[in-house]
């Protein structure tokens, strides 16, 4: 496969998520994944896009401490509703929750992204991506209903833009990728800075 830069350096993925692995692939950029073992507890009073940065950069720090001069990827993504920072569900009903929250209004998806090179210069470059979603109303037996196919479990707000959710989207602004979990536009732009 042709990538946009012949030269594009094998990345390591800090991260266990498949649809991050996924878009790499996609996009054709070469990675192998180290999974990063963080606390990925909030501070309190912590705000969405220092959290997510914060994250990011802990995951790929822990993993680059481990490596010689290689360039690794952290990522951690949310979901921002009213107000409300939303991680993944601790169980169905907290998932009910967070989509009770989402049905007929916008959110946000924020990502922070790291890039680390790893080695005697330990370079790092943090950003972030915000995207928006605006769900449709919602009804209970269809809330019921996503939550018991189980897509909801291990996802920011409860949600898989790409799976079952996708029903109930009625406008995205901003970086599709990012809502899966990798926008990949931003992830390019660092490398090609780092």
């Amino acid at each position: 496969m042709i990538r946009a830069n012949e030269s594009q350096e094998k990345l390591v993925l800090a991260s266990s998520s498949p649809r991050r692995a996924e878009i790499l692939k996609t996009v054709g950029w070469p990675y192998e994944t180290i999974v990063a073992d963080i606390d990925e507890s909030r501070a309190h009073s912590e705000e969405a896009t220092p959290y997510v940065e914060r994250l990011a950069r802990e995951k790929a720090e822990a993993v680059a401490a481990r490596l010689k001069q290689r360039l690794v990827l952290g990522a951690d993504t949310i979901v921002v509703a009213n107000g409300e920072i939303l991680g993944k569900p601790r169980d169905d009903e907290d998932a009910k929750r967070m989509l009770k929250l989402l049905s007929g209004k916008w959110h946000e998806v924020v990502t922070g992204v790291a890039l680390i090179r790893a080695g005697n210069e330990n370079k790092a470059l943090v950003d972030h991506e915000i995207t928006r979603v605006r769900f449709s109303e919602m009804s209970e037996g269809e809330i019921d209903w996503y939550v018991s196919t189980g897509e909801s479990k291990d996802k920011a707000g409860a949600y898989a833009l790409q799976g079952g959710a996708a029903l109930f989207v009625e406008e995205i602004q901003g970086d599709y990728f990012n809502i899966i979990g990798l926008p990949i536009r931003l992830v390019y732009e660092l490398a090609r800075r780092i």
